[in-house]
């Protein structure tokens, strides 16, 4: 991986690209009651103390949320949300509003995740609205792309997310688009056992960064951090995070355990 440090655009030398700080994200998905949250947590602050290099995100599940923002209180690292609704407060039985999540601590959330798709029927449509919601409320929407394992073998891959990337993105400008993170997720590659090789990552990574590119510009483009999410664990995180276009990872299941976690997140700094 590069070597990325956060700068802000007034901050940057004239003729320098931006910076980008790498980003590992847990994401618990429906594990966790809050009492094993707040101790997953509290193991990971203490572990994490002092540890700068990386930004480092915990996505709980709803009920957790407070129990987690109180074991990572005087930590860097930040809290965020695994969902939400477009709309900030209604007639809508259980849904999360933005501005609950914002309330609660949190300033991250993902948004229109492979399982919210395929489960919950979410359109790029939805996708786009939970994201434009998010950045009123400024939480910052990890954005979910990614193909199915049918749609990769016939070679529809770059069809696809370009189709997820322009859904997601419409009528976004580019300094909200620069608020935002990309987590590139090949659907054939979680929770099956396969993966995808730090190549193949890497190429559709820079395919996104060429759509962003084309659509708000190279200096946008540059300052999205985008995060490979296919089943990252600690031996194949390191070959992941070293090529140049993967800025992090969106971990799953070896989130859930604080030695996992660690380790990927301390590879990264490494790589």
């Amino acid at each position: 991986m590069k070597q990325f440090t956060h700068r802000l655009k007034d901050e940057a030398e004239e003729g320098e690209e931006p910076m980008r700080t790498p980003i590992i994200a847990g994401n618990w998905k429906m594990h966790k009651t809050q009492e094993e949250a707040f101790q997953l947590a509290s193991d990971l602050k203490q572990r994490l103390k002092g540890l700068d290099e990386v930004k480092v995100i915990i996505c709980p599940p709803f009920t957790a949320l407070s129990s987690v923002k109180k074991a990572i209180q005087n930590s860097s690292i930040l809290l965020g949300a695994q969902n939400m609704h477009w709309e900030e407060k209604g007639a809508y039985t259980g849904e999360v509003s933005p501005s609950m999540l914002r309330t609660i601590g949190c300033k991250y959330v993902i948004v229109g995740h492979s399982e919210r798709r395929s489960y919950f029927s979410e359109t790029d449509k939805v996708v786009n609205l939970k994201i434009k919601s998010a950045l009123r409320f400024n939480l910052h929407p990890i954005i979910c792309v990614g193909e199915k394992l049918d749609q990769r073998e016939a070679n529809k891959t770059e069809e696809v997310v370009e189709n997820q990337v322009r859904g997601a993105f419409k009528d976004l400008s580019a300094r909200e688009a620069e608020k935002t993170v990309i987590a590139y997720e090949p659907v054939w590659a979680i929770g099956t056992g396969r993966i995808a090789t730090p190549d193949q990552a890497n190429q559709v990574h820079l395919f996104i960064r060429g759509l962003l590119a084309n659509h708000f510009g190279k200096e946008c483009s540059e300052r999205v951090c985008i995060l490979y999410g296919g089943s990252v664990k600690p031996d194949n995180s390191k070959d992941l995070l070293h090529m140049p276009e993967i800025d992090g990872a969106l971990v799953g299941g070896a989130s859930l355990n604080a030695d996992s976690f660690e380790k990927i997140i301390r590879g990264a700094i490494k790589s």
